[in-house]
């Protein structure tokens, strides 16, 4: 049997998540998924928990996920080889086959699981109803293949499945003019939807725990950074490897009018609710200059 003291613990919990549950009623978050936290059955388990209680406390969540890991399992497994330029994978004819199959399956594996656990949850690529529209990103003038640059977001049918209570399960495939497919970075995919559906947060589920101030001291996390602060941290060449692009994707979207970023890592179980939750939070919150805090950063 439980103590008082564990049980009224429990009850300080659930008044602390009170007012961030006010605040974001009603409200859409996009949650962009990705990394180990998709590979691990339990860990996958759990981040669909916490959107299902994100969503029957008023959030509306849409999901925008990845699949690198998968694709280059699949792209071995046929013969072929892989091959990356400045972070994108370079993708011809048969590479994007391949790709838009795995993210396909990836996307519909999600959904089962959803379902499973009760909710509502459509599966769709950004192709469907023209979500995502692209054109061919040449990164320094060089061809990639079917990589693709959002150009433009069509949210007629993302709101349409918000509207009748669907959790939308996206998968980052856009079409061009011609109708091609293209695969589009999951983490420009989401940063694009969550600017034309003017998200109030955008989470980046990944295998990082958030920023640093120093990469190699734990203690140095921080919690909050508006816009300014982090286009210094940028300049300061603390950032390496993907926290560049993913930083940068952070500015864009809170520059584009999303409210706040969030940068979590998905390997700790139920991120999302200790970090929308939580005074405290558990990963890194990117803000607008002039933004009103939530935390003390360190």
């Amino acid at each position: 049997m439980e103590t008082m003291e564990r049980l009224l613990e429990k009850a300080n919990i659930l008044i602390e998540a009170l007012p961030y549950i006010q605040r974001f009623q009603g409200k859409t978050i996009i949650v962009k998924y990705g990394g180990s936290a998709m590979a691990d059955h339990d860990l996958k388990k759990n981040v669909i928990r916490d959107v299902a209680l994100l969503k029957l406390v008023g959030f509306r969540p849409i999901i925008v996920h990845g699949g690198g890991k998968e694709i280059t399992k699949w792209i071995g497994k046929v013969g072929l080889e892989t091959e990356f330029v400045g972070g994108l994978r370079v993708t011809d004819k048969n590479t994007m086959e391949v790709a838009e199959m795995v993210l396909n399956r990836v996307n519909k594996g999600l959904v089962s699981m959803m379902e499973k656990t009760g909710l509502k949850a459509v599966g769709i690529s950004g192709k469907d109803g023209s979500i995502l529209r692209v054109k061919k990103k040449c990164p320094g003038g060089q061809d990639i293949g079917f990589v693709g640059e959002v150009t433009d977001v069509n949210t007629t049918l993302l709101d349409t499945l918000l509207s009748n209570d669907f959790i939308p399960v996206v998968c980052p495939v856009g079409s061009d003019e011609g109708y091609y497919s293209y695969n589009v970075n999951a983490d420009d995919a989401a940063c694009a939807i969550a600017t034309a559906m003017k998200a109030s947060k955008l989470v980046f589920l990944s295998d990082i725990e958030g920023v640093y101030e120093d990469p190699g001291d734990p203690d140095t996390l921080i919690s909050e950074m508006t816009v300014a602060e982090t286009r210094e941290f940028l300049k300061s060449g603390h950032a390496g490897g993907g926290m560049l692009p993913k930083l940068q994707s952070c500015i864009d979207a809170i520059e584009a009018g999303v409210e706040r970023v969030h940068i979590l890592d998905g390997r700790i179980a139920h991120s999302l609710l200790l970090e929308f939750f939580t005074d405290k939070g558990i990963g890194t919150a990117i803000i607008g200059d002039g933004e009103e805090r939530y935390y003390e950063s360190h």
